[in-house]
């Protein structure tokens, strides 16, 4: 039995995100299908975590426990042609038998993207958050320094998680604007549920004025989700890379 990691980007605009759920078309779902199809073996996809419907991945890290004759280094292309166009996998590597990728992963990168044009562009348009006004960059990045550093996050959790330790870390967080898009570039030790997308939407608000760097403080003094502002939607956001220990994950060869 050999535990592999597949590092996968996928498009998840059509998917009804990461997790395999009854009657729903998911990334994880329709992987373990094109595993089966390829090796005939069920197996469980274990990912660094989930990602909601609508939401897409440049790096997400996946691995299976499997016995199958294919070598390693021929099952990325091998399993690409029995998947979707919109999933791809773009590294397949064998790991310890130890190695889990939420568990041990140190750090995750996401990136938000925000088009400001006034009008949409259909070449993009599905990985960005068309939002056709101007937005206060100077602004953003100042309420961004109060968003990084380690906090209780509460107040950027949407209702409905089930998670007891809200407190997190928060490494950095990069504003910048190039061609109409504006970047958020987030990254943490770890995220509650929707934490990014209110993150996202929170500085929007800033960069429109509607709120300040003033309100980050209040919101993570008073552990208050109402302060802050809208979740912004899901075809924004991307998860970028997912990052560990090097030599805690491979075998050695």
């Amino acid at each position: 039995m050999r535990r592999i990691q597949l590092i996968i980007a996928y498009d998840g605009t059509d998917y009804h995100g990461f997790a395999k759920q009854e009657h729903a078309i998911t990334i994880q779902g329709t992987v373990e299908n094109a595993i089966y199809s390829l090796t005939g073996k069920k197996v469980d996809l274990v990912g660094s975590g989930r990602t909601d419907a609508g939401v897409h991945a440049k790096g997400q890290c996946c691995i299976i426990d499997i016995d199958t004759p294919i070598p390693t280094e021929r099952f990325a292309k091998a399993l690409n042609s029995r998947l979707p166009k919109e999933i791809v996998i773009k590294e397949a590597r064998d790991v310890k038998s130890d190695f889990h990728p939420r568990f041990m992963a140190k750090k995750k990168t996401y990136r938000y993207q925000i088009l400001t044009s006034k009008v949409n562009d259909p070449f993009i348009g599905k990985y960005c958050y068309f939002y056709p006004y101007s937005l206060d960059i100077e602004a953003m990045k100042e309420a961004a320094r109060r968003i990084e550093g380690t906090h209780d996050f509460k107040c950027f959790c949407a209702s409905g998680s089930t998670v007891k330790d809200t407190v997190r870390t928060v490494y950095s967080i990069e504003v910048h604007e190039q061609d109409d898009i504006v970047y958020l570039d987030v990254c943490g030790n770890g995220f509650l549920y929707n934490m990014v997308r209110i993150i996202a939407g929170t500085l929007i608000d800033v960069g429109r004025h509607r709120l300040t760097a003033q309100t980050i403080e209040e919101m993570l003094e008073k552990r208050d989700r109402t302060l802050g502002g809208p979740t912004a939607p899901p075809e924004g956001l991307t998860l970028l890379e997912v990052y560990y220990d090097a030599a805690l994950r491979y075998e050695q060869t």
